[in-house]
């Protein structure tokens, strides 16, 4: 008898599996917690192409050594899958009520959050949520973001309160060489300025990128160079502190290590005349800070040499924007810039309505105040001079 082999089994199909990806918020007030980050956070900056230099770990773990407050660190750290996906660098300040504001203060141009580019939506779900939590009570103040920047992202998705404010001015140049900027100039202007680079040519003044064994050393001279270039001129009082110049050279130290900043010597004859400080990203880079010596500043354009040297830097590097940083004075104007005006982004859960609203209030009034001063303020000096000056002498206060 023949047997009749069974049929053939037809395998069940595999039933899929759902993997879960855990994200978490959580906030970090430890100091060495915050210096063991750095290895995350900088794989991070690298996933956050429009991020600035100040957004770097070297620079705000370095500002928060010589300008934070023992209590008052406020990190944000989103993580999805065990991996750093966003980060938001905050302190506590009270004023008098209390305000989470972003680490870097006065002296950084850019402010901002992390936000890795490939988790976006995640990262800034998880961070608007793990935000309010953390405020509680507090306002949230994110000043000087530059336009599309990631903290105006979260300020759009953000459950609650929020205001939007103009802040500092910026000046912007395209990545381009120095030619092309030329081009963009009044041709009187223009050829004024080639008279200039020829004049800097007969210098024969050799431009030096200095290696990252040589930084710290580097920040001093520049430091001394700025103090002799400003003097009796009105040096910004921070630029001649301990701090600031502590912080400058560690940051400096491990940003020119890692491709964040360039540092360049200008020599003549050996001997330096100038330094200057540029910031770099993935998208721009600025000069953030230079010292020259008064000898060269009598036979040199300094603005000319720093312009020649960074529109190279911006346009080798195919870096988009040769950012002039905060500001509008008039040799920048001079250049023909773009105005870029950074956001001040407010923020507050929903029962603080009012006290956002009054808080954007007092700022913007202060703003207002501030802008009169700077326009007007020289006009009523003078104005109060001329007074003085025909008052009839029996009223002076020194008859």
């Amino acid at each position: 008898m023949t047997s009749t082999p069974a049929p053939a089994r037809t395998p069940a199909p595999a039933t899929p599996v759902t993997t879960t990806v855990t994200t978490t918020a959580t906030l970090c007030r430890d100091p060495a917690a915050f210096a063991a980050l750095a290895p995350e956070w900088d794989a991070l900056y690298a996933r956050c192409p429009g991020a600035t230099p100040f957004q770097t770990h070297a620079w705000l773990h370095s500002w928060w050594l010589s300008y934070g407050v023992r209590g008052r660190l406020r990190l944000l750290l989103v993580r999805s899958g065990g991996r750093l996906v966003g980060v938001a660098p905050l302190m506590c300040v009270y004023r008098p009520f209390p305000v989470l504001v972003p680490l870097g203060g006065d002296i950084t141009d850019f402010l901002d959050v992390l936000v890795d580019a490939d988790r976006a939506d995640v990262a800034l779900r998880a961070m608007e949520r793990g935000l309010r939590r953390a405020a509680r009570g507090a306002l949230v103040d994110l000043r000087e973001v530059r336009p599309g920047g990631a903290a105006e992202r979260l300020h759009n998705r953000w459950q609650g309160a929020r205001r939007r404010l103009d802040d500092s001015v910026c000046l912007e140049l395209p990545g381009v060489p120095l030619e092309d900027l030329l081009r963009r100039m009044p041709g009187t202007s223009a050829r004024r300025t080639r008279g200039k680079l020829r004049r800097l040519a007969r210098l024969d003044l050799e431009e030096r990128d200095v290696p990252q064994a040589e930084v710290a050393s580097a920040v001093a001279t520049l430091l001394r160079l700025h103090g002799l270039q400003w003097r009796g001129r009105g040096l910004t009082p921070e630029h001649g502190r301990r701090r600031f110049a502590e912080h400058l050279s560690r940051a400096a130290v491990r940003m020119v290590g890692n491709g964040d900043a360039v540092l360049t010597e200008y020599r003549v004859g050996g001997e330096v005349l100038a330094t200057d400080m540029t910031l770099t990203s993935a998208e721009l880079s600025g000069g953030y800070l230079y010292g020259a010596h008064p000898a060269l500043r009598a036979k040199a354009d300094i603005t000319s040499m720093l312009l020649r040297h960074d529109a190279r830097l911006a346009s080798e590097s195919g870096r988009r924007v040769l950012s002039m940083l905060r500001g509008t004075e008039p040799y920048k104007r001079h250049w023909r810039p773009v105005e870029v005006t950074n956001r001040r982004l407010l923020l507050a859960r929903s029962e603080l309505a009012p006290l956002l609203r009054l808080y954007a209030g007092l700022l913007t009034v202060r703003r207002r105040l501030g802008r009169a001063v700077r326009e007007h303020g020289p006009a009523l000096v003078a104005l109060r001079a001329r007074l003085r000056a025909h008052r009839p002498r029996a009223f002076r206060a020194d008859a």
